[in-house]
């Protein structure tokens, strides 16, 4: 045993901890320093000042590590001295989280409904506004193969009320997309459009390619749309107002996010259902008990001086949204809701939209155990934020994991009740039981009647007969959670790229060729 620890010391450890340690590099692109991380001998250029361990580059830092050994053993150690306590102690705490859950998020929708707290902004103050005062607005548009949507986004930029001459926009294309780069260089955009190629480096990350667009960016205030948004045409000046009015602590304004293609099948219908719930009830509650919230991976208007001090994105989170809005949180900043919407389009392939779940669910896993490193500070820095963070990232996760779970023992124990209920009754005391049937019964009804009053709430009352369905849904979630979970662990790094313009595609473009936007014409045509 000695020379199997003196071994393992010798050759195993050292070289586990150099594979582990991340080394930082710059490297000059023209005028501009790069800078990266050489990990694991691959070159990352990730175009920000973060520090390792505020990235996703790793799985698990040393904290991390250090409390899954720790739990681990003591689970496995319960199991070998009681397997049935043990268990008992497991069902006790997934309920009582399930529990809180349910509390949490009924005191949320309450919240929402008493305070209003989305900061609305009245005709009177818009039609005050005069073009002279309006600062320069930088907006992010990261592209990769979406040339088909192009003309529709530039169009949606073209509506927004907003004087031309305050606009940059920046297009984000990565030099290994051609046929992309092809299509925006054969138009004549709008002046104040500007292309800006990514060099082809690792991680392909929307996030390293908004931050790569950030070193360019020379608006005091800065949003990032999708290719397929189409955000209300005042927009701008909602957030710059929004702005003006918060508290200075606020460094992000999260405009609502919702879809233009809703009843175009059964998944964008339960799709639109569940982004009216969470951008019109769940968020604005968040807001109104100053609670982190994470950012739509859209629509997010920032100060560009408290994005520049925050450092940007995570380019190795494939869900930088909800990271950032987390590191907004842990530094003192808030995030405040604006009741402005911006439309695009909702997932409508079940193979596309199991993509995109993915790596949705990755990136939240990403996002808890990066900000659980050093939870110590996290705590000290704001209790609440931390209680919250541990409900509203890492309680979603798992309770997409346990769901399947929990069903089943229930099936088992009411179809089977006569050889399952001996089993499953030991391990569900009086309180536990009790706080089990209340989860199960009213929990069920009251996250099923959320969703119809988020579709209510949008006059989207045609969709309310739809949250019926939700259980199904929540069934699909799982399966990506579990898909997402093998993505973390076998390619955390991996963007699963969704398809956009499907549905553009199916009601007008019967050709693969791409529509023209408002002022664009192709070169050399008068």
């Amino acid at each position: 045993m000695g020379n199997i620890i003196r071994f393992a010391r010798k050759y195993f450890v050292p070289n586990f901890a150099a594979r582990r340690r991340v080394q930082t590099f710059e490297t000059k692109q023209g005028s501009l320093n790069a800078k990266g991380f050489i990990f694991k001998d691959k070159q990352f250029l990730h175009y920000s000042d973060l520090e390792p361990d505020q990235t996703a580059i790793r799985r698990f830092g040393g904290p991390e590590i250090f409390f899954m050994t720790v739990l681990g053993a003591l689970v496995l150690g319960g199991f070998l001295l009681s397997w049935q306590k043990t268990l008992l102690v497991i069902v006790i705490i997934l309920t009582t989280l399930y529990f809180l859950d349910l509390l949490f998020n009924l005191y949320l929708i309450y919240r929402s409904f008493e305070k209003n707290p989305e900061i609305k902004i009245g005709p009177e103050a818009l039609a005050e506004l005069r073009d002279s005062e309006l600062p320069v607005y930088t907006i992010l548009c990261p592209l990769y193969k979406e040339w088909q949507v192009l003309p529709d986004f530039v169009n949606g930029i073209a509506r927004l009320d907003y004087p031309k001459y305050k606009l940059q926009v920046l297009l984000l294309l990565e030099e290994n997309d051609q046929k992309t780069i092809e299509v925006a260089r054969s138009f004549n955009l709008p002046s104040y459009f500007q292309i800006l190629i990514t060099p082809d480096s690792l991680p392909k990350t929307k996030p390293k390619a908004c931050n790569f667009g950030l070193l360019y960016a020379q608006g005091d205030y800065l949003v990032i749309y999708d290719a397929e948004d189409q955000p209300e045409p005042s927009q701008l000046k909602y957030a710059y107002l929004a702005f003006k009015q918060a508290d200075p602590e606020v460094g992000c304004i999260q405009a609502k996010l919702n879809f233009y293609n809703p009843r175009q099948n059964l998944i964008t219908r339960l799709f639109t259902a569940e982004y009216s719930l969470w951008f019109d009830l769940v968020l604005t509650g968040l807001q109104s008990i100053n609670a982190p919230i994470p950012l739509g991976g859209t629509s997010n208007h920032f100060r560009t001086e408290v994005l520049q001090d925050l450092c940007g994105w995570d380019a190795f989170n494939v869900t930088e949204d909800c990271d950032l809005g987390m590191r907004l949180a842990k530094f003192g900043y808030r995030t405040a809701i604006i009741d402005s919407t911006t439309y695009e389009e909702a997932n409508s392939e079940p193979k596309n939209w199991v993509r995109q779940r993915t790596r949705w669910i990755k990136g939240y896993i990403q996002t808890y155990f990066v900000h659980l490193r050093q939870p110590a500070k996290f705590w000290e820095g704001n209790k609440a934020n931390f209680v919250a963070f541990q409900l509203i990232v890492g309680g979603k996760v798992l309770s997409m994991f346990i769901n399947p779970l929990m069903w089943v023992v229930t099936i088992l124990y009411f179809v089977f009740r006569s050889v399952a209920g001996p089993v499953i009754q030991p391990f569900f005391p009086g309180p536990v039981l009790y706080m089990g049937v209340f989860s199960l019964i009213f929990g069920n009804f009251l996250y099923t009647y959320y969703y119809m009053i988020g579709c209510a709430k949008r006059d989207q009352y045609d969709l309310v007969k739809y949250a019926f369905l939700v259980p199904f849904y929540w069934l699909a979630m799982s399966a990506a959670a579990w898909i997402g979970l093998s993505s973390f662990i076998i390619n955390p790094h991996y963007w699963a790229k969704t398809k956009h313009g499907l549905y553009l595609r199916a009601i007008d473009r019967p050709s693969s060729a791409p529509r023209r936007a408002v002022g664009m014409r192709p070169k050399g045509v008068a």
